[in-house]
């Protein structure tokens, strides 16, 4: 273990933050709520601590794998840390648990709150919220990467402990271009996004701020009733488009910017993303309609919207859903387990690794059947990995470690069971918002220090695909030298 190298990494990144902070204080400054200081107060310890760290002597430059995964596991604590000063010096958030948790549920975009009214606080406070789903929704590292490619350290790694799905694919031969290309390709979506937001005529702050959820599909409003409170059918409608553009794999962008158009409607998770998207739409809006609860048209426009905001785990709502048949409600939940897809900014277990795993269990099927025949797992034409799937079902299998385990602590608070599981399910998930206590209605703020501790290593986790945050409780990983 690097240790120099690691906390030279990690002082980069937290000056980054810094001067991540800026907007936020011009935007204080404007408005004149009086929440510039703490923005201000927040960016000089930023720095300075960020320039302790960086300064740093180092006396050797080998930086392991396990190093990279150390310096995004701790970079992500250390954001949320830094990223929680401005609530706790203005005082819109006053318990420092509550305020790193609302933090971590900003950068990981998954979009959970402790706040009961969120109209009240100061413009500045509220924009810094929401900037950070668009921060941490390409990922933090990464955006470190694109305005800085040389740090020191070995970028690969970093880049691959942060990225989201079973593997890291480089667009083009230099890391720092890959994350620069991939970087301007979320800038221009989210302001094609922000341009239509104000055609439909929602307000250039508002329309930042949903924005900024839609793109880190985040799903933090700066309005109580969510995206419900404008009664805008028009903004819905671009809200739930770029949702479910922003859950798809970044890669295939790429591609169709190269003229491979063919190979972004032939790629096999798109499909399998899609036509989730598609029965689920359906299936809800048959429910909703035939039970009476909206006619056609607002039956079909609530699905859609809530189906697509929940798999990307973006978290919007336009309507109470926790008052839907359990049908309905058990499709949703069902999805955010599944979440977008792997390499967008979406959460969830990735809609490839669903598809694996569904192959890798039609697999075993045909081997009873046909012991001897040779069986292989394919995906967009190409035989996957023994590795790949093995890492797939691994994968699968700590996911729900984490969950058996994070769900028995946090029953410890005595909340009802759909509330304990969903809030489970939403947090690792980087969904949001669950049923009843913690629906699009509620919030997590009755829940127990030890339940916002437990959510917010969800969170992290979930959002760094469980493995970094795991390295960082094995002993072997500190030693020194590497194996």
């Amino acid at each position: 273990m690097n240790f120099r190298m690691i906390a030279k990494s990690l002082g980069v990144v937290v000056c980054i933050e810094a001067l991540c902070m800026i907007p936020s204080l011009v935007v204080s400054l404007i408005y004149g709520q009086g929440d510039a200081l703490a923005f201000l107060y927040s960016i000089l310890i930023s720095i300075a601590a960020g320039l302790l760290m960086y300064l740093v002597k180092i006396k050797s430059k080998n930086f392991y794998a396990r190093d990279g995964f150390v310096v995004v596991a701790l970079g992500w604590i250390l954001l949320s840390f830094f990223g929680s000063l401005p609530f706790l010096f203005n005082g819109a958030i006053s318990h420092p648990i509550d305020a790193f948790f609302e933090t971590v549920s900003g950068f990981t975009t998954t979009g959970s709150t402790i706040l009961r009214e969120i109209e009240s606080l100061p413009k500045g406070i509220l924009f810094w919220r929401s900037f950070t789903h668009w921060i941490g929704g390409m990922g933090v590292l990464v955006f470190t990467l694109a305005i800085l490619p040389s740090v020191g350290a070995s970028s690969f790694h970093i880049m691959k402990a942060e990225a989201t799905g079973p593997s890291t694919e480089k667009l083009v031969p230099k890391l720092g271009q890959t994350a620069k290309i991939l970087y301007t390709i979320y800038t221009v979506m989210t302001a094609i996004q922000v341009i239509l937001l104000l055609i439909a005529k929602m307000p250039l702050y508002d329309s930042l701020i949903h924005a900024f959820g839609s793109a880190g599909t985040g799903g933090f409003s700066n309005r109580n009733l969510s995206v419900g409170a404008y009664g805008n059918v028009a903004a819905e409608a671009i809200i739930t488009v770029f949702c479910f553009l922003f859950g798809v794999n970044f890669s295939l962008y790429f591609q169709i910017l190269k003229g491979n158009i063919r190979n972004f409607f032939k790629d096999g998770e798109l499909r399998f993303y899609a036509g989730t998207v598609v029965t689920a739409i359906v299936f809800i809006t048959i429910q909703l309609f035939s039970k009476g609860l909206f006619s056609f048209g607002e039956s079909l426009r609530h699905s859609s919207f809530q189906v697509v905001t929940l798999i990307t785990t973006t978290g919007y709502s336009t309507t109470d859903f926790n008052l839907w048949p359990s049908f309905s409600k058990l499709i949703l939940i069902t999805i955010m387990f599944f979440g977008a897809s792997a390499g967008s900014t979406g959460g969830g277990l990735k809609c490839i690794r669903v598809v694996l795993l569904l192959k890798a269990a039609r697999r075993e099927v045909a081997r009873i059947i046909h012991p001897r025949a040779v069986h292989t797992v394919k995906s967009g034409g190409k035989v996957v990995d023994e590795r790949i799937l093995s890492e797939t079902m691994a994968f699968f299998f700590i996911y729900l470690a984490i969950f058996v385990v994070s769900f028995l602590i946090v029953s410890l608070d005595g909340k009802d069971l759909t509330s304990t599981v969903t809030s489970v399910v939403a947090t690792i998930s980087n969904v949001g918002p669950g049923l009843e206590v913690v629906g699009p209605m509620g919030n997590y703020s009755s829940f127990s220090d030890l339940s916002k501790v437990v959510f917010s290593f969800c969170m992290i986790a979930g959002r760094l695909e469980l493995i970094p945050m795991l390295i960082l409780f094995s002993p072997q990983a500190w030693k020194r030298v590497s194996i």
